[in-house]
């Protein structure tokens, strides 16, 4: 049996192909002669989250990495390979960590129970919670304490993101990097600021530098 939604999505990727040349016959020409993103954005894996479309940015505009609720974790090999690559080979000036209301990870890590290989993923979400207990147990609904949580974990993501030797060296080099921390709503489609922007500018004292090279 065929599998009609695959193949559909092959004839999508013709119909787009052709969508965008009669635009621009050398649009793709172009864009496979390099990349120079201005942007890093570490997002969310949720299906619902397209870094690209929710932003109006086009291919060779984001640098994008996505994992489960959008972590920095100092572990993560694969996401600081991709920090390093577009901090010093790409040269983007703004990294943005954007998580979003509702989102799965967060949810998970708020429940007592075991839910297979994500626990470990997770268990850095339990932290944030851990954290932020006193003020998160003072919020009596159900759904506003899970919103607050889903900020809370990105505000912590971009601290992380400044501990990295990555982002310091930057810093340290005044390159002009900043990083930020965004939250999406599904139900309205509006990116919030959380207010959570560094620079080279920002007094880092209480930083802890990890070596992560």
């Amino acid at each position: 049996m065929k599998n009609t939604y695959y193949n559909q999505l092959l004839a999508n990727n013709k119909d787009w192909v052709k969508e965008m040349t009669e635009k621009d016959e050398n649009y793709f020409e172009d864009l496979s002669k390099g990349q120079k993103p201005p942007v890093l954005w570490i997002g969310c894996a949720d299906s619902r989250v397209p870094a690209n479309e929710i932003t109006g940015t086009h291919p060779g505009e984001l640098f994008v990495h996505r994992n489960i609720a959008n972590m920095v974790v100092h572990t993560d090999m694969n996401m600081l390979s991709v920090l390093d690559y577009a901090v010093n080979h790409l040269g983007v000036k703004h990294v943005i960590v954007c998580g979003h209301y509702g989102c799965g990870g967060v949810a998970a890590a708020m429940q007592n129970k075991s839910l297979g290989l994500i626990n470990k993923w997770v268990r850095n979400i339990k932290e944030v919670y851990k954290d932020n207990k006193t003020e998160l147990k003072k919020i009596d609904d159900d759904k506003e304490r899970f919103d607050r949580l889903v900020e809370l974990n990105v505000k912590a993501q971009v601290y992380d993101l400044a501990k990295t030797s990555i982002v310091q060296q930057a810093w340290k080099d005044d390159r002009g990097l900043e990083v930020h921390g965004w939250v999406y709503d599904l139900k309205d489609g509006i990116i919030h600021d959380l207010k959570v922007s560094m620079d080279s500018a920002q007094h880092l004292d209480d930083i802890f530098t990890l070596d992560l090279d």
